[in-house]
């Protein structure tokens, strides 16, 4: 889709220096100085930088609704963007699972999601890919490297979802039967896959050190999952990898910063007030500093609404950072995450009173369009009345 030319006007706009009105002008794509095509009256309403997703999953619903039901890649991949779109997202990592979970998880459809992403052109939202991989799947570090490499996978992401404690006692896993149906192997055969990359666990911090060095070789942004422990994460980093994925204690999420490291943690632990495995709250550790990004996990519109709630204790300008300029940050985007003249029009428009999401432009394409901001932006109907919001300045 083409960019629009437009000046929006009468807004309360985010910029760099903090929410001041103003005239933002669009064109070619890019936030430009000067005016640019036909004015836009957006009196009542908020102008933010669009929101970057670090990592996001709740893309798997669209791809496959139902087990079995995924022959139509693209298809799922036009839902997605719609759903993105409508949550004010403009850039939007896609993390898709390599693991030895099989099925919607497995290598074979790892490959077809990244065959579908690269013939997918959508209605403008940057759309990228993130792999996570399960490191104990040591027979499979060649050929991982050489998929991430022919895709042009820019972030991967290092996993260990296996049940070690209860392999090295002999217990099956839990949900062993869910899990195997999922994959289509019989409980037995996912069990045996699993001890078998157990066994061999050893084996896994020399191999997985040169996995991540021929990867950072190959220009990858490195992330790990899940960290515990301040040793933890300096492990990581001694092997380049510098994005914290959701740590799970306050004492790795210091660590992290103290490194120099990227923190990320999911918007929807902000939203219920916690984790709901009961691990460090999110909404915590962001008050205390703690985190770069938040990530919409599995659920995207998560995001504003995690933004909207921190608003309340650290500001606007905090915490709408800490889903545009942060995660831009942490994805090494220079040209986005912002509003500032020469970066990308990438614009999330909100009621001032409500907080809803009215407009979304991505790259200067309008990819969302609701209600009154709608009428605004299309100029079917005289400009409404909108009551006085209740963001401010702090």
């Amino acid at each position: 889709m083409a960019p629009v030319e437009l000046t929006l006007t009468g807004a309360q706009v985010l910029r760099p220096e903090g929410l001041t009105p103003g005239p933002l002008a669009l064109s070619g794509g890019r936030i430009v100085a000067g005016p640019a095509g036909r004015e836009v009256d957006l009196s009542g309403f908020l102008v933010l930088p669009g929101i970057v997703d670090v990592h996001g999953d709740g893309f798997e619903r669209h791809l496959a609704p139902r087990r079995g039901a995924m022959r139509d890649l693209a298809a799922g991949l036009v839902a997605a963007e719609a759903e993105l779109a409508a949550s004010g997202i403009t850039t939007a990592t896609l993390a898709q699972f390599y693991s030895w979970e099989g099925g919607l998880r497995g290598p074979e459809f790892a490959a077809r999601v990244l065959e579908a992403h690269a013939a997918y052109r959508g209605t403008g939202t940057d759309m990228r890919m993130q792999l996570r991989f399960e490191t104990h799947m040591l027979e499979d570090h060649p050929a991982f490297a050489e998929l991430v490499a022919r895709f042009a996978v820019p972030y991967v992401v290092f996993n260990d979802h296996l049940p070690h404690d209860r392999l090295a006692e002999g217990r099956s896993p839990r949900r062993l039967t869910g899990q195997a149906l999922k994959s289509g192997r019989s409980p037995e055969a996912h069990l045996a896959i699993m001890q078998v990359l157990h066994a061999r666990r050893a084996e896994v911090p020399e191999a997985l050190a040169a996995l991540a060095a021929r990867l950072a070789g190959q220009g990858v942004r490195l992330g790990s999952h899940d960290d515990r422990s301040a040793a933890e994460r300096a492990a990581w980093r001694a092997m380049g990898v510098r994005v914290a994925e959701f740590p799970e204690t306050r004492e790795a999420a210091e660590a992290a910063v103290a490194g120099g490291d990227h923190v990320v943690m999911g918007a929807p632990n902000v939203m219920r007030g916690g984790s709901h495995n009961g691990n460090v709250s999110a909404q915590d550790l962001a008050e205390a500093g703690l985190v770069r990004a938040l990530a919409s996990d599995y659920h995207f519109p998560s995001l504003r609404g995690a933004a909207l709630l921190l608003a309340e204790r650290l500001g606007l300008p905090a915490a709408w950072g800490l889903i545009s300029d942060g995660p831009a940050r942490v994805l090494g985007l220079d040209d986005r995450g912002r509003l500032a003249t020469g970066l990308r029009a990438d614009l999330v428009v909100l009621e001032q009173a409500t907080g809803r999401i009215g407009a979304t432009l991505a790259g200067g394409a309008v990819t969302y369009l609701s209600g009154e901001a709608a009428a605004r932006f299309l100029g079917v109907a005289p400009v409404a009345r909108v009551a006085k919001g209740v963001f401010e300045e702090r």
